[in-house]
């Protein structure tokens, strides 16, 4: 008795088993390969650079088109999933013999099932997702190999796929920017730099000029009629690059200053015509986008613009570095000026300045940044938190609370608060 004898199978059974059992092989080698290329990390990645090996070239190779890639895996991998079925299934039927078809079909299902799905995926999966790198390795000539061959199918899926991805999301750009938020929070690691910056480019999508926008009173300007010595001393006292000219009031902006445009007459006296220099402003609603004003500052190469409301009166204005402030956080150079917008009078009592922005005083005093939310309305500054919250105008040593903060006024200029006594905790 020989050994084919002895299984009591037929030859044709047997060669059967063996294509069946060498089609699971391949079907484990292309899950794990799927696992094993498309987890590799940024670290992966340079470590593969660094060996300089065949091997780790035509992983690199691979990784290079991933789109060929993915396609030759789900190719082969259907392809031989395919003849399991067929293969296995003749193995059931000629071992084993049924007297009903609807329990022959039942049994090859789930024994074909358990074969693809515990042999073919499952064990593969865990394995390479255990060694990615080396399965990687391991399998990367095989499959250079196969995405040669099998190009023309991978080729086809991709077009197609490619194709009907297009036509199923023609408004694919007009993502919403709370799911871009969404997407940023998810990707980043939460506090880190680059989500920061990330949600600053986010944030200024929706944001309007009158948001970041430097108040009025906050302007710093030069009239017309001033002298050239009356000018270079605003210049020197400022510092800025650029100074609004206005006639009168600043709801009459003539143009703006450059300051590199009188480098070559800072020699000259009174009698300089200053004014021939004078570019033309630029007048923008205090109402539109703080990403299309960075658009046209990009297109029209500006660099400031004037902030007017509905009726040309001047508001305030706005700067590319204030703009980018947004993004990336406080800019400072050599010619600016430490200043300080609050001090510590004690451990639970701080000064600040009115002008200054809410988010800045939650992040000072520690504070969730939206803790105010409920109840800054339209509010900015802090001393527009305490005109929402009180719904009047204030007198030096009015008082306001919000959330167990204390604000106090300390100090008033004009109509304008302008320093503001924080106590938290309740102790001063």
């Amino acid at each position: 008795m020989n050994w084919i004898e002895f299984l009591g199978c037929p030859p044709q059974t047997i060669v059967l088993m063996v294509v069946t059992l060498l089609l699971l092989l391949l079907s484990g080698m292309m899950s794990a390969s799927e696992v094993a290329f498309f987890s590799l990390q940024p670290a992966d990645i340079r470590h593969l650079k660094q060996r300089n090996t065949m091997a780790s070239e035509r992983v690199l190779k691979l990784l290079k088109n991933s789109d060929s890639l993915l396609a030759t895996i789900l190719v082969v991998n259907n392809l031989v999933n395919i003849a399991i079925v067929i293969c296995s299934s003749k193995v059931v039927h000629t071992v084993f013999k049924f007297n009903n078809a609807t329990v022959e079909f039942l049994v090859i299902s789930v024994f074909v099932t358990f074969l693809l799905l515990l042999f073919g995926e499952i064990l593969p999966k865990i394995v390479a997702q255990n060694s990615n790198m080396k399965v990687a390795l391991a399998f990367s000539q095989p499959l250079s190999i196969m995405r040669f061959v099998f190009y023309p199918f991978s080729y086809i899926l991709i077009s197609t796929s490619g194709r009907v991805g297009r036509m199923a999301t023609p408004n694919a750009e007009n993502i919403s920017i709370e799911e871009l938020a969404d997407a940023v929070d998810m990707t980043t690691e939460p506090e880190s730099e680059e989500q920061k910056i990330l949600s600053g480019i986010v944030a200024i999508s929706s944001r309007e000029v009158e948001d970041i926008m430097r108040p009025r009173i906050d302007i710093k300007a030069v009239e017309q009629t001033m002298t050239f010595t009356e000018v270079k001393a605003v210049i020197t006292e400022t510092g800025y690059s650029r100074l609004p000219v206005y006639n009168e009031d600043l709801d009459d902006i003539k143009g703006v200053l450059f300051v590199k445009d009188l480098l070559e007459h800072i020699s000259k006296g009174d009698e300089f015509g200053w004014q021939r220099l004078i570019r033309e402003p630029y007048f923008i609603p205090m109402h539109k986008k703080v990403n299309s004003v960075l658009d046209d500052f990009k297109r029209q190469k500006f660099h400031m613009a004037i902030v007017v409301d509905e009726y040309g009166a001047t508001q305030g204005l706005i700067s590319l570095e204030d703009i980018l402030e947004e993004v990336v956080g406080e800019i400072s150079d050599e010619s600016d000026v430490d200043e300080s917008f609050y001090r510590r009078l004690n451990e639970n009592t701080y000064l600040f300045e009115g002008k200054t922005h809410i988010v800045d005083v939650t992040r000072v005093l520690d504070l969730d940044d939206d803790l105010f939310e409920d109840v800054q309305g339209r509010a900015e500054t802090l001393a527009g938190l305490m005109l929402e919250i009180n719904r009047n105008f204030l007198k030096k040593g009015d008082e306001v609370s919000a959330h167990g903060v204390r604000f106090v006024v300390d100090n008033i200029v004009g109509h304008r608060i302008d320093k503001i006594k924080i106590i938290v905790k309740g102790n001063e």
